[in-house]
C-alpha cells in the first residue's frame, strides 16, 4: 500500500501551499492518518493528524493556527492547507497512515508517502 502526497513548492514567506495525499489502495476510512516533516539534519516531525471519522484533528504547537488538516474519506484523500508560511516551514512532508488514534510520533504509522518538498523563501 502507497500513499501518494503532491502539492509542494516554492513560496514566499506568508504564502500559502495546499499539500495532498491520495491512498487508493488503503481502506481509507478505517485509519488515521496524519502529516509529518523532516527538514535537512533533523529527524521527522509530527505536523497535524486526523482521526479515521474527521472527528478529532491535532497539531504541533508549531503550526497550530496556521495550517489545517482535512480528509475526504469518500474520495480516499488527505489535505493540509498552510497558511501564513515561514521559512521554518521548509522540510519535506509526509503523509502517513496507521490503524488506531493519532499519535505524534512517526514509528506507530504503518504507510507512507514519498513525500513531498516545500520550501518557503524569506
Amino acid at each position: 500500500v502507497q500513499l501518494q502526497a503532491s502539492g509542494g513548492g516554492l513560496v514566499q514567506a506568508g504564502g500559502s501551499l495546499r499539500l495532498s495525499c491520495a491512498a487508493p489502495g488503503l481502506t481509507f476510512g478505517s485509519y488515521s492518518v496524519g502529516w509529518f516533516r523532516q527538514a535537512p539534519g533533523n529527524e521527522r516531525e509530527f505536523v497535524a493528524g486526523i482521526t479515521w471519522s474527521a472527528g478529532s484533528t491535532y497539531y504541533a504547537d508549531s503550526v497550530k493556527g496556521r495550517f489545517t488538516i482535512s480528509r475526504d474519506n469518500a474520495k480516499k484523500t488527505l489535505s493540509l492547507q498552510m497558511n501564513s508560511l515561514k521559512p521554518e516551514d521548509t522540510a519535506v512532508y509526509y503523509c502517513a497512515a496507521r490503524r488506531s488514534g493519532v499519535l505524534p510520533t512517526p514509528n506507530p504509522y504503518a504507510y507512507w508517502g514519498q513525500g513531498t518538498l516545500v520550501t518557503v523563501s524569506s
